[in-house]
């Protein structure tokens, strides 16, 4: 396995933002500086096999060694931040997909909503740079590693891109099977020289490819599993208020406002059906409130909230939409002060208002929904999820928990 120059390491770092215009120049200079540094090194092993040990630096003359040493740490200091960042947007897009818990994402830029920082993957990465460096403890022990981590991204990247070929372009099968077989051949053929070395150090990255994927997808399908129960708990808002109006759920009204954050307004959010079918009790004004992420730094003031009185205007019960840009930090009591009282059926004594949480306590079923080690895991995973109440700026004192029990 060729050593990684420090050419290579700057063009992959250009190539992770590849979202970017990519100039003439850095075309001109990096792609023709790795072809003349594979060649090189190439030629090097070729006139004396001894020199596969490390090729890109015996390339260099004795007196020029030390200084190469310095310029490839310094590009691998650089590349390092491709690695960085991509396992920060790659993580960030796997929770909006549904992939990955809520996690804690900060938002560093105003201009590029791609650039963030997650404090939990920074420390997944410290630790496993550290466990890589003290296992393997020469560059050339993770070679296989490396090998195997490209051929393998290129394969999938592949089969990506004739599936969205298939499935979105529509482009005929018969085309996709001659760009496959030609590509496929030729990825195919890298993959399988590197798993000659499978025992050597390619091990790693299947092994950490299968581990993503498979907490990924767990909690894909744990999510799933939840979602579902949880929406037959909640039951439908449309009828939950009808109900209230009927006298069909009994509950006495009580002073004061109370907010229940929900995903929607299609549901009930789990608490406030739990204050009413265990305490009784519905307050005087309630909000049921959803929060939106919206693609744009911030969102304009006359834009922030939207109001919904569900049908009824004399009932006392609205439901708010509020939304925020990705740069900003939701802020839930900041965002209902904005709140015109002829739009609330009333106005809301926010500085006395409780704020309820549903909080659902996962535990392993008997249903065969998923295997018990797939339970499990995803039960774990869940304790990375973000808090809620300091997440959307919530007021510890005001804040009411309420959980409830799903099994899995």
């Amino acid at each position: 396995m060729l050593a990684v120059t420090g050419a290579e390491a700057l063009y992959a770092d250009m190539g992770h933002f590849g979202r970017r215009p990519i100039s003439r120049a850095w075309m001109f200079l990096v792609f023709p500086a790795c072809v003349l540094s594979y060649l090189g090194q190439g030629a090097l092993i070729l006139a004396d096999p001894a020199n596969v040990s490390s090729p890109f630096f015996l390339l260099v003359p004795d007196w020029g060694r030390l200084p190469m040493v310095l310029l490839a740490t310094a590009a691998t200091v650089i590349a390092s931040q491709a690695v960085i960042t991509g396992a920060y947007s790659v993580a960030s897009q796997a929770a909006r997909l549904g992939y990955l818990p809520r996690l804690r994402i900060t938002h560093t830029s105003e201009s590029a909503m791609g650039q963030i920082y997650v404090p939990w993957i920074n420390w997944l990465l410290m630790v496993s740079v550290l466990t890589l460096v003290f296992a393997f403890r020469s560059s050339t022990a993770l070679a296989f590693a490396f090998g195997m981590a490209v051929t393998g991204t290129i394969t999938i990247t592949t089969l990506l891109f004739f599936y969205v070929a298939r499935a979105k372009w529509g482009t005929p099968m018969w085309l996709i099977g001659i760009g496959a077989t030609a590509l496929m051949s030729v990825d195919l053929l890298f993959v399988a020289a590197n798993l000659t070395k499978f025992v050597h150090g390619a091990w790693l990255p299947l092994l950490i490819g299968l581990v993503a994927f498979t907490i990924m997808t767990t909690w894909q399908r744990g999510r799933a599993i939840v979602t579902e129960e949880r929406t037959e708990h909640e039951g439908s808002l449309h009828e939950f208020i009808e109900e209230l109006r009927s006298g069909k759920a009994r509950a006495r009204h009580v002073p004061g406002t109370a907010v229940f954050l929900n995903r929607g307004k299609q549901t009930v959010p789990l608490a406030m059906r739990a204050n009413v079918d265990h305490n009784h009790v519905r307050h005087e004004h309630v909000v049921i409130l959803s929060l939106e992420t919206e693609p744009v730094p911030r969102v304009p003031e006359n834009r922030r909230i939207d109001v919904d009185d569900l049908g009824y205007a004399d009932d006392g019960i609205i439901h708010v939409t509020a939304r925020f840009g990705y740069m900003e930090t939701p802020d839930v009591p900041r965002a209902l002060s904005m709140l015109d009282p002829a739009m609330t059926e009333g106005a809301l004594h926010l500085d006395q208002a409780s704020y309820f949480l549903s909080k659902i306590e996962l535990q392993r079923g008997k249903a065969p929904t998923m295997a018990p080690w797939r339970k499990r895991l995803f039960i774990a995973t869940s304790y990375i999820t973000a808090d809620a109440a300091e997440h959307f700026g919530l007021p510890r004192n005001q804040t009411v928990i309420m959980g409830s029990r799903i099994e899995v």
